[in-house]
């Protein structure tokens, strides 16, 4: 949250910091703010459930990682019964 009460979203990447004999002494991490790509993601998820044709997608071991509304309409199977199978 910042200081105006905004809510933003931020990749934050980190790695340790080390002394010369290797210790971790601290962290220096880097924060990007992905508030606008986090927007955008969300569209496009609206986008693929709302389009008037069948839209899944599988991962590499074929399980069902995307599954629209009009591809549960024409064969049956609801979000919850396809996702993760």
């Amino acid at each position: 949250t910042t200081k105006a009460v905004a809510r933003i979203g931020v990749l934050l990447n980190a790695t340790p910091r080390r002394d010369e004999q290797g210790n971790v002494i601290g962290v220096v991490g880097i924060g990007q703010d992905i508030t606008a790509r986090l927007a955008q993601e969300r569209e496009y998820s609206k986008l693929i459930d709302t389009a008037n044709a069948p839209i899944f997608g599988v991962d590499t071991e074929g399980r069902v990682e995307v599954w629209n509304q009009c591809a549960m309409r024409l064969v049956g199977y609801s979000i919850d019964e396809v996702m993760g199978k």
